[in-house]
């Protein structure tokens, strides 16, 4: 036994929801009777991936004593239950964590890529500044229809929201993407939300009543490819089933780090 980090389950905000079973490439989660259990301390790293996929907060990262990571009962553990593919998922995750910790880069309390230090690899031209010069008329224009945005700050019923398709965007998917105004914007309501660092209490229950309110066809989540933002989307699914409503499509749009779209899915 040893002091070290590891996971800690808050019940009381804990919906049975499983998205930190996906999250955690260790499988050291499992919901058992309607809440996140944790399997067994040997199989919790104490990095915390887990923590972003959860839509309410319910997990922590603590210190306290506990026994060691043990990687190769973790392995066979994940053999076990999920197959070979979860094996090699888990070794990849063990091996970013390993190359953040010699790199020096501080553990995060969600461990996705996102919160890491980079550069990225961008054509950076000859440095002047782009005011002033001409650009492509997709980029130029700006799709904004209305005030304001924040999930916070938005009201059921505003009318903006009438019968247009919503788009639930991620804070960060602006940033990355050159073309969201031109790509999701257009003729469309917006709302913006962070499901990492905003206080996210009262999001599904203000979105449901949106989508009751609105008669909106259908809900666009774009996100980004970290796993902390897994986290919009869930909040997206239960706003859906609180709102009654059974007509709605849903579709979860993935914006990569450098901005392209790495995947678009329709969700049931």
């Amino acid at each position: 036994m040893a002091r070290r980090k590891i996971i800690t389950i808050d019940e009381s905000l804990c919906t049975g929801c499983g998205n930190c079973e996906t999250g955690c490439a260790e499988g050291a989660l499992r919901v058992v009777d309607g809440k996140a259990r944790l399997v067994k301390e040997q199989f919790c790293d104490g990095f915390g991936d887990c923590i972003g996929s959860c839509p309410t907060g319910a997990l922590k990262i603590e210190e306290r004593e506990s026994e060691d990571f043990d990687l190769t009962a973790t392995a066979r553990h994940l053999r076990k239950t999920q197959g070979e593919e979860a094996v090699h998922k888990m070794e990849e995750a063990n091996r970013r964590h390993a190359q953040a910790e010699q790199e020096g880069v501080p553990a995060m309390p969600c461990g996705c890529p996102g919160t890491l230090a980079q550069t990225l690899d961008r054509d950076a031209g000859d440095g002047r500044p782009v005011a002033g010069t001409t650009l492509p008329p997709h980029v130029n224009v700006s799709e904004l229809a209305q005030w304001p945005v924040q999930l916070h700050l938005v009201q059921p019923g505003a009318p903006f929201f009438k019968d247009r398709e919503l788009v639930v965007l991620s804070t960060c998917s602006p940033i990355a993407s050159a073309d969201v105004h031109w790509r999701f914007l257009r003729g469309r309501a917006l709302v913006v939300a962070c499901p990492k660092l905003d206080h996210t209490e009262g999001y599904v229950e203000k979105l449901a009543a949106i989508l009751k309110t609105s008669a909106a066809p259908r809900v666009i989540v774009v996100r980004m490819e970290v796993p902390c933002c897994g986290g919009l989307t869930a909040i997206v699914r239960q706003a859906t089933a609180l709102s009654g409503r059974r007509d709605l499509e849903l579709v979860e749009v993935t914006i990569g780090l450098h901005g392209d779209v790495v995947a678009e899915a329709r969700l049931t």
